[in-house]
């Protein structure tokens, strides 16, 4: 028997939403112009893209009855969108099979939830909180866009802490709305694109130059700089994530829905975050319907093509970023609380977190890949048994 859903499940699903596609749909934008993609196919991605996270979300979800939630591979967009010109969208499919095929053989094989136990808690917690420490600091810096806006929401949440902490976030959100609707901070409703998305595929090409050029670095950015963190971001909030099964589920959507546009999906990790976070539901056994919350919405949001899309458009920067950064804020405490509380292992796990938010880039991969690497280096060094060495007698 399904547990209610409450409406702090609805709220999370909702905000983890707004989130994803605001923060990054722009990049897919970007991903589906390098490629020379008419109106027609450009409406397919998006129908594809929220297609494919809604089922994969609702799927993982409802059967493992865990908060596993799915996004697109949003360094994958960032890498079509740079070396996406000089391949044809036929060949691009290609390659987003290629990839979709690596994906989902990972997952099949195991090795790498096998690979994913050999991370200490301290620094997957600290890889977590670097992570999300971005969003943290906007919710200050969104002050210069609009500081009443970003003040009002600041003062519902501390009143919604006191006197109805349950239900915080969906106060804040609402009176956000409210400001931005009183003030006129959205942007002009005009631009609203009311045609629905319908679904064209494009027949793909295999060629060696894009199978190695595109897909095997979008397979390689996906897994390292989306899949890893996702792990992460569930044995932070502590759950054990179904690693495998959720790369064959996704890869298999990946396989189904490439020739759409659905190019590559992953599990999530900022939005993830919010639905697996104490926001979400104080219960954390019944906090998976807030991934089927999202899933739905996902759902829509891909039918709705880009009406839906222009409408996250046009919200206020500053209403998305402090909702995110608020959400967020007891995820990034707890992360940083148990990163940082054990003495032992403590500069491996600051290491991590202080690598993760400097956003260095190596390679095409990003931040949380090398400074995982860099606190597993640190952490396998300190933690060697001391040599003592003896005086002769």
């Amino acid at each position: 028997m399904m547990p209610q859903l409450k409406l702090s499940h609805i709220t999370a699903g909702a905000v983890a939403v707004l989130v994803g596609y605001t923060s990054s749909v722009a990049i897919i934008f970007q991903a589906i112009a390098a490629l020379e993609a008419n109106q027609a196919q450009a409406n397919s991605w998006l129908l594809a893209l929220g297609l494919g996270m809604g089922i994969t979300s609702l799927i993982l979800s409802l059967w493992f009855r865990l908060p596993v939630l799915t996004a697109w591979s949003t360094p994958g967009a960032a890498l079509l969108a740079v070396g996406g010109g000089a391949t044809t969208l036929p060949e691009a499919t290609g390659a987003f099979l290629f990839c979709a095929a690596l994906l989902t053989l990972t997952g099949l094989t195991g090795w790498f939830e096998r690979l994913a136990r050999l991370i200490p808690d301290t620094l997957a917690n600290a890889l977590l909180a670097g992570i999300l420490f971005r969003f943290g600091l906007e919710a200050f810096t969104s002050l210069e866009e609009d500081v009443w806006l970003v003040a009002v929401m600041g003062a519902v949440f501390l009143i919604g802490k006191v006197y109805a902490p349950r239900y915080t976030i969906p106060l804040v959100l609402l009176a956000g709305v409210i400001w931005a609707a009183a003030t006129d901070s959205f942007g002009n409703l005009q631009q609203l694109n009311l045609s629905l998305a319908t679904p064209e595929a494009v027949m793909p090409e295999f060629t060696l130059s894009a199978l190695i050029g595109l897909g095997l670095p979008l397979y390689i950015v996906t897994m390292c700089s989306q899949n890893m963190p996702g792990v992460v971001t569930l044995r932070s909030a502590g759950y054990v994530p179904p690693v495998s099964a959720a790369l064959t589920v996704t890869g298999i959507a990946s396989l189904i829905l490439a020739p759409f546009g659905g190019y590559a999906f992953n599990l999530a990790a900022i939005t993830a975050a919010i639905c697996a976070g104490p926001e979400a539901d104080e219960d954390p056994d019944t906090r998976y319907l807030a991934v089927v919350a999202a899933g739905v919405v996902y759902c829509f949001v891909g039918l709705g093509g880009a009406a839906v899309i222009s409408l996250f458009l046009i919200a206020p920067h500053a209403l998305v970023a402090t909702i995110a950064g608020l959400a967020l804020l007891s995820t990034i405490g707890n992360g940083l609380s148990h990163a940082l509380t054990p003495t032992e292992g403590r500069e491996a796990a600051l290491l991590c977190f202080m690598g993760t938010v400097s956003g260095i880039s190596f390679l095409g991969i990003g931040a949380p890949f090398w400074a995982l690497l860099i606190g597993l280096v640190c952490h396998l060094t300190l933690s060697r048994p001391s040599v003592t060495f003896r005086k002769p007698a």
